[in-house]
């Protein structure tokens, strides 16, 4: 299995971080391939994006100032399957990424996702009160895994604060 490349420049608006690529992401080379994934259709019914792209669309985000990226680059069927030393050097790197980089939000897509990069055990949705990277609003959004059993309708909710705390 090959990681799926990371879509990343300077000062993005959001910078959304998952957990890894799934098995499909990694055949096709695009983050949020599989079907059963709500990424793209939350974003665009938070009103993140103007319209709602598909997964072989993920590098166009860029022009949008939206960045996409993981904790763990090896793809997986499931996240459990990620090791503690996996994750140990995947928050090092995404560390020294969102220092370099600066977006003005990172969104993390699952309240694990977070978790084991903030070792924080106790995160709520949404914006945080501090950040792991000062300078940067770091915001935890649910999952968009079609396994996630929020109803839709919460979800969106919750992505759809981001658009009050960016200005592009």
């Amino acid at each position: 299995m090959k990681p799926v490349s990371d879509h990343l420049k300077e000062e993005l608006s959001i910078l959304f971080v998952g957990f890894n690529p799934s098995i499909r992401s990694s055949e096709v080379g695009h983050h949020y391939a599989n079907p059963n994934n709500r990424f793209w259709r939350i974003l665009y019914e938070a009103g993140i994006t103007p319209r709602k792209y598909e997964a072989y669309e993920d590098a166009n985000l860029l022009e949008i100032g939206y960045g996409l990226t993981n904790i763990v680059q090896r793809p997986t069927k499931a996240a459990d399957e990620i090791t503690k030393e996996e994750y140990e050097e995947g928050r090092k790197i995404l560390k020294r990424k969102i220092e370099q980089l600066k977006p003005k939000l990172v969104c993390f897509v699952g309240k694990g996702v977070y978790q084991q990069y903030s070792g924080c055990k106790a995160v709520p949705w949404g914006a945080q009160k501090v950040s792991v990277v000062p300078g940067t609003i770091d915001f935890v959004a649910p999952s968009s895994s079609g396994l996630v059993r929020m109803k839709m309708d919460e979800i969106v909710e919750i992505y759809k604060q981001m658009t009050k705390l960016i200005v592009k």
